[in-house]
């Protein structure tokens, strides 16, 4: 059995091991072919949390495990927002769901 618990002291119990997960992330404003520094922000946060971004032409994905990925959100959606982001977009999405 695996525990996750996060800074909020949610604790989530999987019978294995962690869940493998895709996040998606869109960030606003978006100018075509210049991410600019809030972009590079969220894309940095994923990169410190030890996951391999993707940039695509509209969002940024990425993939892990679970806790990877919800430990980031919270580092990605602060260092967004203080570089200037106006919206961002997250849809997490578990892989192989039985």
């Amino acid at each position: 059995m695996q525990i996750a618990a996060n800074s909020r002291s949610s604790v989530a119990v999987y019978p294995t091991a962690m869940p493998e997960a895709h996040i998606e992330v869109l960030v606003e404003p978006f100018k075509e072919n210049d991410p600019g520094p809030h972009v590079h922000a969220v894309v940095d946060a994923l990169v410190r949390a030890g996951l391999t971004p993707d940039m695509g032409p509209f969002a940024t994905t990425a993939n892990g495990d679970i806790a990877t990925i919800t430990a980031a959100v919270d580092e990605l959606i602060t260092d967004g927002f203080g570089a200037g982001a106006t919206a961002i977009q997250l849809r997490v999405e578990l892989h192989d769901v039985e």
